[in-house]
């Protein structure tokens, strides 16, 4: 397995590439060019610099996280076919750039949603928290403003201003969008993606919906074993498999994450490993990623991922507000390096446990 971190790029990001490169066992980034409008192209140029940039600081690009999908592509109108073109041409560059894993996500509308950005734990710590009941008492637009006014002036991913302020006109487009056609729609982008992944060796691994339940009556179509295994065979390729994300599939307690683990053997490219604390169905809040801060084993994740032969690219993934720190929530330094360095404990210690671990 190769550790990482997620970095947004030059000027986008409180954390700087020569100090994730100080974080021990972290060797590579997972990266984007953030600035580019969804749809859009991404330039061989853009992709060389920033390649380079990474390089220079002593670290790889080991994954995208994201080449954003257009909505024309989700929903399935008469444009697709354009939008799917452009984003062929992206996979194109970057395959030829040797970057072979893209993280994305089919999630209408929003890419992720939390009640609050920064709920303050018991320690002083502050943490994004979910609460169905704070959701259910809000509008769409509300929710908008609500992330926009608490990001500490970051643009947080998936609530990018350009949709904030086109929230109304997206719910009117997925008005006829239930979960077939959603899936429909995907497995229709992925065939046609199908021809340049296998020429670049390109892996495409779908991030699950956070949280695993309709939000706001939208469809969601990632959020469980059976969905998951669905989409893998309607589209049997290696190069169609999963971001597993332990904390967008762990807040609903009812997923068995390490049998998901077990059931995806082979197609898990990418791994997000959090911890979730729960309080009641439908309220939880994110945790340190020691498993006793929280709701998870971790200890078994990281097992089941070593145990089904798991090689790819982890990240810690967002982390507590701690010591003063002022970053985009979830993605500062300090807490996600220490969630680094246990998820490397983890894994030195089962390796040895199996006589495996090199020195």
């Amino acid at each position: 397995m190769k550790m990482t971190l997620r970095w947004f790029g030059e000027g986008n990001d409180s954390v700087e590439l020569w100090q994730i490169r100080q974080i021990p066992g972290v060797s590579g980034v997972i990266t984007t060019l953030y600035n580019v409008p969804v749809g859009e192209v991404w330039e061989k140029d853009d992709i060389e610099e920033m390649k380079r940039n990474v390089e220079a600081a002593g670290l790889k690009i080991e994954g995208i996280e994201s080449v954003n999908i257009h909505d024309s592509i989700k929903i399935g109108t008469p444009d697709r076919d354009k939008y799917i073109e452009n984003y062929i041409k992206t996979l194109e560059n970057l395959g030829q750039a040797g970057i072979r894993l893209v993280c994305y996500n089919f999630m209408p509308v929003f890419d992720w949603t939390r009640s609050e950005l920064a709920k303050e734990r018991s320690d002083g710590s502050t943490v994004l928290s979910y609460n169905q009941e704070m959701i259910d008492r809000i509008n769409p637009e509300e929710m908008f403003e609500r992330i926009d006014s608490n990001n500490q002036g970051y643009v947080m991913p998936g609530w990018e201003p350009e949709r904030l302020s086109r929230v109304k006109e997206l719910f009117e487009a997925y008005k006829g969008v239930d979960s077939e056609k959603l899936f429909d729609n995907l497995v229709y982008f992925l065939k046609k993606i199908q021809p340049v992944c296998e020429k670049h060796g390109i892996k495409m691994a779908i991030h699950p919906d956070d949280p695993a339940w309709p939000v706001f009556g939208l469809p969601r179509i990632i959020n469980n074993k059976e969905n998951i295994m669905r989409l893998l065979k309607a589209v049997d390729s290696p190069f169609n498999g999963l971001t597993l994300c332990t904390g967008s599939l762990g807040s609903n307690p009812q997923n068995d994450i390490c049998g998901i683990i077990r059931a995806a053997e082979g197609r898990i490219h990418f791994a997000h490993v959090r911890n979730l604390k729960h309080h009641s169905p439908g309220k939880f809040e994110e945790a340190a990623h020691l498993s006793r801060d929280g709701s998870m084993d971790m200890y078994e994740i990281v097992k089941a991922l070593y145990d089904t032969g798991f090689d790819g690219p982890l990240r810690p993934d967002h982390g507590r507000m701690i010591w003063g720190e002022k970053a985009m929530p979830g993605y500062g330094l300090y807490d996600r390096a220490l969630g680094a360095a246990y998820l490397n404990g983890l894994l030195e210690a089962i390796e040895k446990s199996e006589g495996k671990h090199e020195a």
